[in-house]
């Protein structure tokens, strides 16, 4: 199964083995239709949100702005992982070169971070909507919204370089099986026959910035919006502000409590299974909800959705 070459005196791995999410036959032929079911309806929300946001000028707002950049960043975010998910699940434990499998690393971290600063972002756009109003054509204007989006994205691809370049520069002697159904940070760690406590370290660097960064930017939008909120007079415009926030908060809790667990802790996690679980949170639900969440819930969605439907 393990397939390496040999350098000087150290055998390095050429390829690693996907043991994919489950072994068992039956199951897997159950959980393949359910996840192929999953991706294509997590395609077809996501295209259609970014559709109606570029189709209607009434959704050309800073929110939506940051929803059709959510959409197109999870139509490749599960693109990343999925497909080696089917193929685990169609074949059982597949054979990925060393290449490929840095390849999906690189592009899964930098997926990762963006969706990290980007959740900030549509944070910090709700606070100033809420508690500045009058401020808010000013404060969000297009070339602040184009900032914040550019740098989320040129973040995420900023440190997944560095994280990507560290595990790659790792010895790999064997064995070579990942016990995952996608090239992860951890299950890679827990392979490497060298020291990787500075691998470690800027892994856990990057999670503070990245991970507790975003999120502490998060929490406090929301603790000035709930101070605002409270302060209303009326009971309606509570409700109505509460309104447009509840959804981001549920997203918000569920990326970050599966994403902190595995990623912002300076050690490698040894009970993969659990991992893997947990993966399947961040990298196939959430994707697949949220579009449901925040857009197809929303009335301003919705109408530009039933006149799409009806032609007017």
């Amino acid at each position: 199964m393990e397939k390496s070459v040999e350098v000087g005196n150290i055998t390095r791995v050429q390829e690693f083995v996907l043991l994919g999410l489950s072994t068992r036959m039956g199951v897997r032929d159950a959980l393949f239709a359910v996840f192929l079911t999953l991706y294509l309806l997590t395609l077809l929300e996501n295209t259609l949100i970014i559709y109606l946001i570029c189709s209607h000028s009434e959704l050309r707002k800073p929110m939506y702005f940051f929803l059709g950049n959510l959409s197109c960043l999870e139509m490749c975010y599960v693109s990343v992982t999925m497909p080696s998910l089917l193929v685990g699940l169609w074949i059982g434990p597949c054979h990925v070169p060393f290449t490929a499998c840095m390849t999906q690393l690189f592009f899964f971290i930098s997926l990762i971070c963006t969706e990290c600063t980007l959740l900030a972002s549509m944070a910090y756009d709700r606070y100033v909507a809420i508690c500045h109003p009058l401020h808010y054509p000013l404060l969000m204007r297009p070339q602040v919204c184009l900032s914040l989006s550019l740098s989320s994205w040129l973040g995420g691809l900023t440190v997944s370089v560095i994280k990507t370049a560290c595990i790659a520069s790792l010895s790999y002697c064997g064995p070579n099986v990942l016990n995952h159904f996608f090239c992860d940070v951890s299950p890679l760690l827990n392979l490497s026959c060298t020291h990787v406590a500075l691998t470690e370290l800027v892994d856990f660097i990057s999670a503070i910035i990245i991970l507790w960064g975003s999120l502490l930017v998060a929490i406090a939008s929301y603790v000035a919006i709930g101070r605002a909120v409270l302060c209303m007079p009326s009971a309606a415009a509570r409700r109505k502000a509460f309104s447009t926030c509840t959804s981001h908060l549920v997203v918000v809790g569920i990326f970050y409590s599966a994403t902190l667990f595995i990623y912002a802790r300076p050690s490698r996690i040894e009970a993969m299974d659990l991992n893997k679980v947990l993966s399947v949170i961040y990298t196939v639900v959430t994707p697949m909800c949220n579009p449901i969440i925040y857009c197809l819930r929303n009335k301003e969605v919705q109408a530009a959705l039933h006149r799409n439907l009806h032609g007017s």
